[in-house]
């Protein structure tokens, strides 16, 4: 676990020097909030609604910087010297907890910024931040790897969203229908089917993907 460590410290160093990826994803996220406040106008949504533009939001912004781990690892010429000092699975791990730290960034900005702007009223903030945190693996999961495939791509960017979404969709309709619940009753029981897919599917992606990264890394 140690080379799980030194790269996501690596990773958060060159962040912290160049600001790339939370750039990126926070400046996303507030011009489409912006932008969807002011279609929706005195327009008053239902807690559907809210719910499904609130992961609409948070994914196309996660989209945004996610890919960045890997796609500075082509463009600094440094992939083929990681190759040979870490494992492919501590490259990974290393790689998805960066992620994963990145999307709680966002979320810690984007969460109270859409509950002010849309008026979002949440029954269940407990629930609602239970299903944050469950999507949040899945999300960074999917994306870690969807990353790794298309770092030597031309259209990385376009390419990215394109691939990202038929994967994570299951993760988008089941953060939906449980942020839905949480909004409406904020019991957990309301969401617990909901929610238990949506564990089910973080944890199958992260394993697939730590079984295949090893092929996709080294080809």
């Amino acid at each position: 676990m140690k080379q799980t460590y030194l790269i996501l410290i690596k990773d958060l160093q060159q962040e912290f020097k160049t600001r790339y990826a939370i750039n990126a994803i926070l400046l996303f996220a507030i011009v489409t909030l912006s932008a969807v406040s002011f279609a929706i106008g005195t327009f008053t949504a239902g807690e559907q609604v809210l719910s499904a533009l609130f992961w609409v939001i948070l994914f196309f912004s996660s989209m945004s910087g996610l890919s960045h781990i890997f796609i500075r690892e082509e463009e600094t010429q440094t992939a083929d010297t990681l190759k040979l000092v870490a494992r492919p699975v501590h490259i990974f791990l290393g790689k998805f907890i960066f992620n994963l730290l990145l999307l709680i960034a966002l979320e810690v900005v984007l969460v109270p910024l859409f509950i002010a702007v849309m008026n979002f009223q949440i029954a269940g903030f407990g629930v609602f931040t239970l299903t944050l945190f469950i999507g949040n693996f899945g999300l960074a999961g999917g994306g870690t790897m969807v990353a790794a495939i298309i770092s030597k791509a031309s259209a990385k960017g376009a390419l990215f969203t394109v691939l990202s979404f038929p994967i994570l969709l299951p993760v988008l309709i089941s953060g939906i229908s449980a942020t839905k619940k949480a909004a409406e009753q904020g019991a957990l029981s309301g969401a617990q089917n909901e929610l238990q897919a949506l564990l089910a599917y973080s944890v199958i992606i992260i394993t697939a993907s730590i079984l295949l990264f090893d092929y996709v890394w080294n080809e």
